[in-house]
């Protein structure tokens, strides 16, 4: 694998949480959501199963919170989860900032 490909993979599927935090800082969604969601806004497809995992870790660190609704699980950042969203952007930034 390419570095570039490495880079793209590392900053994508193995950290999902990010693109969850972000989209469910937009909206509660649903975890079938999530995928579309994902696909639709960045542009790459995780694994199908990938973001159910994603989110059960999410929850047992109180990143974000869910309920049933409709006979479905609707997720909710909590305010834990939009912090910690804003420090790895604030990781982003100094990263960018370093490679100028």
């Amino acid at each position: 694998m390419l570095p570039l490909e490495r880079l793209k993979k590392s900053n994508t599927k193995e950290n999902l949480w990010i693109y969850i935090l972000y989209l469910l800082k937009e909206e509660d969604a649903y975890a079938w959501e999530i995928l579309e969601l994902i696909k639709k806004k960045f542009n790459f497809r995780p694994g199908r199963i990938t973001p159910y995992r994603v989110l059960y870790r999410l929850e047992k660190n109180a990143l974000v919170k869910s309920k049933m609704k409709e006979r479905r699980r609707m997720y909710k950042i909590t305010k834990r989860g939009e912090e910690e969203l804003k420090r790895a952007k604030g990781f982003y930034k100094e990263i960018l900032k370093k490679l100028k």
